[in-house]
């Protein structure tokens, strides 16, 4: 069976990206791997053994181009409304708090946050299925 690890993705600026997701999701840099043009950076938290794997590119120095195939990253939290506030406080630009209802019933509470990169990360109330 096959166990998931790591998510990854591209950003301009290594310190701005790492500050970024300490400060949110309480995520520290575990490794860091120098190569010739590029860097990996791995992040993780004491919460999961999933880590997001940074990856910095020396050629890079325009915004990357996201697409319309990506959709977002997911964390979940034990209190999405604290949460919502806490950001808020902070300055950080957030979304709506939304409860999204199926057959009649709370389905997800959630929020969206965007990285300094343009990544999307939604944060949704842990419970049912957001564990």
């Amino acid at each position: 069976m096959a166990k998931m690890i790591h998510s990854m993705i591209r950003v301009l600026d290594e310190a701005r990206s790492t500050d970024f997701y300490r400060l949110l999701f309480g995520l520290e840099v575990i490794d860091r791997y120098p190569f010739d043009g590029f860097t990996l950076i791995y992040l993780a938290n004491a919460e999961t053994g999933f880590e997001l794997e940074l990856t910095t590119n020396e050629s890079q120095s325009e915004p990357y181009d996201l697409g319309n195939g990506y959709g977002h990253l997911a964390v979940s939290v034990e209190d999405v409304a604290a949460e919502h506030e806490r950001l808020t406080a902070l300055g950080i630009p957030v979304g709506k708090l939304v409860t999204m209802e199926r057959d009649g019933a709370a389905f997800a509470k959630f929020f969206f946050v965007t990285d300094p990169d343009g990544y999307k990360i939604e944060v949704l109330q842990r419970g049912g299925r957001f564990r």
